[in-house]
């Protein structure tokens, strides 16, 4: 388990407050719904930190596959074929071209049934690897839909801040 899987995760929620103030239909949502979104929010979370930490620490695509990739997953990243199959396809091959890959999650959040998160991927331990961003939208505990942007880690920049 990744450092970030070992702190305790935290879900970015509205507070009833916030959406009592934002619109009067949601004024109207009751604490009972409230404490259920947030539970599934953080249901979502976890279960979407875990598969990523099988696929992208454990490294395994059959328990990735099996366990948190939905029938019927869309896909809108343009590299990466639509459906489970293809997917499951995809890491398959990845990991046979690297092998010693690797993703550390550096922070991730929920809202509803989407769950973003910002992760250092390394195809290669010595490489400096890619900052990505992902949104998965979950079904039943799994990947129903994702979305993903990167953009390679540089040596340097304009600033000193990190990518992460």
């Amino acid at each position: 388990m990744n450092s970030f899987a070992a702190r305790s995760i935290k879900v970015f929620t509205y507070s009833a407050l916030a959406l009592g103030l934002i619109g009067g239909a949601l004024a109207k949502t009751s604490d009972a719904d409230i404490l259920a979104r947030e539970a599934m929010e953080q249901e979502n979370l976890k279960k979407a930190v875990w598969c990523m930490e099988v696929l992208e620490v454990e490294l395994n695509v059959d328990q990735f596959g099996e366990e948190c990739v939905a029938e019927g997953h869309i896909e809108h990243a343009p590299r990466v074929p639509d459906g489970k199959d293809g997917l499951i396809q995809y890491f398959a091959a990845q990991l046979e071209r690297f092998p010693q890959m690797h993703g550390d999650i550096k922070r991730a959040g929920a809202d509803g049934d989407l769950v973003w998160m910002h992760i250092h991927f390394k195809a290669t331990p010595d490489s400096e690897g890619n900052a990505g961003m992902h949104i998965f939208r979950m079904e039943n505990g799994k990947f129903a839909e994702h979305w993903g942007v990167g953009q390679p880690v540089v040596k340097s920049s304009l600033h000193d801040n990190s990518m992460f």
